[in-house]
């Protein structure tokens, strides 16, 4: 038995962040499941009966049946050497790295960035970063397998070369075509969630909507659609990808109840990468936690840290 992908009568938070006794976040940590309904005929199959995504941080994220240790999901473009990119993989903690299929050295007929990564270390996934077309990104898709990175794709088409932001039709027509010819399908697309419904109709593995604008560093900046493809998509992970400026951002994206978090440019151009990746990575722990836990509601007036009975007058 699945959860439901899409909630029927999704869970209710107060305006204050603060959940609600029949809040996801509650029901799942008190073990019950958020309801069902048919999956989609390509969603991965959890291990267990009462699976869901945002159960316990001790639980592994798990994408299409396969599960990762760590949630924060990092590229490896934008580093100043293949040395650097190296250094700050490490620090970051990640287990999934993702590969431009199309910015890659990929024959290895000179130094090339797949020489500095141990597919026994890290899960590769291909991504089709720089194509502008469905068919553009179905090609790059399909080199990536035939050069034997992966099966799957972090599948990207960008629709404004200003903005980076996703073509979310192509994105949609890319992942249709994919998905039947057999691959696991990660798409970035943007915190629309007519669109996310439309993406997990068409078999896609995750949901990974954009914070910001890629390579922007502005942080969170659609938070409340954030929150509603979160209480919206339960059956699977939701990925905030692009727009992470620093450990507070992924902190803040993890609160909100985002899965995972994949970035690139806060570690790669921070002044220290190998050290911005190591404050990405408990960043992402941290914000989960705090998500788990549950904040405190917000108040207009002050309360008293010491109650006042027994007070000596």
């Amino acid at each position: 038995m699945v959860d439901a992908y899409i909630m029927k009568s999704p869970p209710k938070r107060s305006l204050d962040g603060a959940p609600s006794a029949y809040s996801l976040r509650a029901r799942c940590l008190a073990g019950e499941s958020p309801g069902t309904t048919q999956a989609p005929p390509h969603s991965p199959q959890p291990s267990s009966a009462g699976f869901h995504y945002n159960k316990d941080m001790a639980d592994p994220l798990i994408i299409a049946g396969r599960e990762f240790r760590s949630r924060l999901i990092v590229g490896t473009g934008k580093y100043k050497s293949f040395q650097e990119t190296a250094r700050a993989l490490e620090a970051s903690g990640a287990d999934m790295v993702t590969v431009a299929v199309r910015r890659v050295n990929l024959d290895r007929s000179k130094e090339s960035l797949l020489d500095y990564l141990d597919p026994k270390k890290y899960f590769l996934l291909p991504n089709t970063a720089g194509c502008y077309t469905a068919d553009e990104a179905i090609r790059a898709a399909r080199l990536g397998r035939e050069v034997g990175l992966s099966d799957w794709v972090k599948l990207e088409v960008i629709g404004d070369q200003a903005t980076l932001y996703p073509d979310v039709q192509a994105t949609l027509e890319a992942t249709r075509v994919l998905v039947k010819e057999g691959f696991t399908v990660l798409p970035y697309t943007s915190d629309d969630i007519v669109f996310a419904k439309r993406l997990l109709d068409a078999g896609a593995a995750t949901v990974m909507p954009l914070g910001a604008p890629i390579g922007s560093g502005l942080g969170i900046q659609n938070a409340a659609n954030i929150r509603i493809l979160r209480e919206m998509i339960t059956g699977v992970p939701l990925v905030l990808d692009a727009g992470v400026g620093t450990a507070s951002d992924a902190a803040l994206a993890m609160e909100l109840g985002a899965d995972a978090v994949l970035m690139n440019t806060g570690i790669a151009n921070a002044q220290d990468p190998v050290l911005m990746a190591s404050a990405m990575k408990h960043a992402v722990i941290a914000g989960r936690e705090a998500y788990l836990a549950g904040r405190m509601p917000r108040k207009l007036y002050a309360t008293a840290s010491s109650p006042l009975e027994g007070v000596v007058r």
